[in-house]
């Protein structure tokens, strides 16, 4: 598996990753999480224009999609019921989605923002829990609750290596 930045041409295939991880969080219990249509193409487009958004590949195949945005990020200004373990620069990670055609995919794109960055900021929401698993397993830390564009709490993290 490799990461590499996401282009425009790749949006039919992370679209479809999107709408893969829609479908399997509503399955799951955790249908508040993303919308229908969730995220917009002009959110993707915006991410790939920025160079904030990412691929996990595996030859020819996409398996994952994620954005790794630096710092500030506006939705984590304010915190409730809690705090950030630090104030230093550090990056989000947003909109990560795995396809099913590999397990592991997840967990290689969290190792590999760790070795780009080791101030790692990142939220969900409290019905996913196979993203809780994966922020438990790779040692986050709970901080407290942000809220959206939208307005929805989600429970945030951090780890810091």
């Amino acid at each position: 598996m490799f990461i590499r930045k996401t282009e425009e041409k790749d949006l039919p295939s992370i679209e479809l990753i999107y709408a893969c991880a829609r479908a399997f969080m509503r399955q799951s219990g955790n249908g508040g999480q993303w919308g229908e249509g969730y995220p917009k193409r002009e959110k993707l487009l915006d991410d790939i224009s920025r160079g904030y958004s990412y691929l996990c590949q595996e030859g020819n195949d996409i398996l994952a999609v994620f954005s790794f945005c630096p710092s500030p990020d506006p939705t984590y200004a304010k915190i409730e019921n809690g705090t950030w373990l630090n104030d230093e620069p550090y990056r989000v990670i947003h909109r990560m989605a795995a396809g099913k055609r590999r397990s592991g995919a997840a967990s290689f794109c969290l190792g590999w923002c760790f070795k780009q960055c080791r101030n790692i900021r990142i939220d969900t929401h409290r019905n996913n829990a196979p993203m809780l698993g994966l922020i438990n397993k790779f040692g986050f830390k709970y901080c407290g609750i942000i809220y959206t564009d939208d307005g929805s709490p989600r429970l945030a993290f951090q780890k810091k290596i």
